[in-house]
């Protein structure tokens, strides 16, 4: 009576005998998705009648692949043939273009004309052509110990290894300590700044390797260490001495990611400055005071500052009279300018000539008020600074000018300043 391979399977339930002779191998060895693959049987003894192919663990009706009769040649589909495989003649069984779902365990059972069975088990893994993954994040800029970064592998392969890189480079120990038990996920809580870069994941198998491209990280941070620079020099809490007349640039530096927004104070009172450095081009007891620079980082929302106190050194105390411009003409305005006057000025004076003729006297301001003296023409103003403005100049200008002015603690001094007004033409 012939069998077909169902019947063979019914038989099988009674009369298995598992044997250790033979053996399964592939050709080749390290199968990739889309090859034709052969399982090679190994060690085949006596003379058998057929074959059963199993693509499962188990000798289950569910997991046959075919029945194989030797004597006829003929071969019966099972309910795992999936219309690639072919049984031979020696009992191998060929596979066209597998696929990865091709993999796991296969059994081969033999008959032999007893009746009597032996079964050889063997294993295929089928390699996937892997894709070019992709790191996805939940965001490339980060705000330092605030937030949590997570970057995960997306490849369409679920068996394939996953490894990280960083910069180019393997991952630190301390971003390993972040990975998902399978290396897809990565998470880092309370990011840092040194961790800020280009991150990579990588899928590999036994034949197939693929990066992702580099999605690179920026971690916000500061402003830290605001300080005020004097050249290359820090100056921050300290005070400053400038010589009169000269110029002093203060610069502001900080640590921080972006670079942070700068606001300038004078004496608690802001300044038009946007930039990271305030000039003075001249200093004058005018300049004197507490310099404040504010660093603003929109990004972390934190800020920080710093102050320097700048004052005039010792040397600038005495007194000068400048005119400007130097050689004044008919008709032109000048300013007698005046640097290093007294910051404890109470009242000062400025005459016509020399200050012991009172009806010389041009003007006074003493405590903010303005009195015109008898040589007044009605050309000349005061400053709270000491400085005199003669206005439109004519030649009988030409000559000395006094200022004489008294300190709040009495002291009195007197300056003199030749003025030469040149002809027109």
């Amino acid at each position: 009576m012939a069998l077909t391979g169902y019947s063979w399977l019914l038989l099988s339930a009674t009369f298995l005998n598992v044997g250790a002779e033979i053996s399964i191998t592939l050709e080749p060895a390290q199968p990739t998705e889309g090859d034709n693959i052969t399982l090679v049987v190994h060690g085949l003894s006596g003379e058998l009648l057929a074959y059963n192919w199993y693509a499962g663990p188990t000798l289950s009706v569910s997991y046959l692949v075919a029945s194989y009769i030797v004597s006829t040649g003929d071969e019966t589909p099972g309910p795992a043939h999936t219309g690639r495989e072919a049984v031979r003649p020696d009992g191998s069984l060929d596979i066209q273009g597998v696929l990865p779902r091709h993999s796991g365990t296969y059994i081969l059972q033999t008959y032999n004309r007893q009746f009597q069975t032996e079964v050889g088990y063997g294993h295929m893994q089928v390699y996937e052509i892997l894709a070019q993954p992709t790191v996805l994040t939940n965001s490339t800029a980060l705000v330092e110990r605030r937030d949590t970064l997570r970057l995960m592998c997306g490849s369409p392969s679920t068996t394939a290894e996953v490894r990280w890189f960083f910069n180019g480079g393997a991952l630190p120990v301390a971003l390993r300590l972040g990975l998902s038990p399978d290396g897809r996920v990565l998470a880092r809580h309370g990011i840092r700044r040194e961790e800020a870069g280009a991150y990579q994941c990588e899928v590999w198998n036994p034949v197939s390797v693929s990066r992702s491209e580099p999605i690179n990280l920026t971690v916000y941070f500061g402003p830290e260490r605001v300080a005020i620079l004097q050249d290359s020099t820090t100056r921050t809490g300290c005070t400053i001495k400038v010589d009169f007349n000269t110029s002093l640039t203060l610069w502001c530096v900080s640590r921080s990611c972006p670079e942070p927004e700068y606001v300038w104070a004078f004496n608690g009172q802001a300044l038009k400055n946007g930039q990271d450095h305030v000039n003075i081009s001249s200093m004058t007891a005018a300049q004197e005071g507490t310099y404040t620079c504010i660093a603003k980082n929109t990004k972390t929302l934190l800020s920080g500052s710093a102050s320097v106190v700048v004052k005039l050194s010792a040397a600038a105390v005495a007194m000068m009279i400048v005119p400007v411009p130097t050689k004044p003409m008919e008709g032109q305005d000048v300013t007698l300018t005046v640097q290093g006057y007294p910051k404890d000025l109470l009242v000062y004076a400025w005459y016509r000539g020399p200050a012991s003729e009172p009806n010389r006297l041009l003007s006074q301001l003493p405590s903010g008020t303005w009195i015109a003296g008898p040589a007044h023409t009605g050309r000349e103003v005061g400053f709270p600074n000491c400085s005199l403005l003669v206005q439109k100049l004519n030649l009988t200008d030409t000559g000395r000018y006094t200022l004489k002015t008294v300190t709040l603690q009495g002291k009195t001094e007197t300056l003199e300043v030749e003025l030469q007004v040149a002809p027109l033409g």
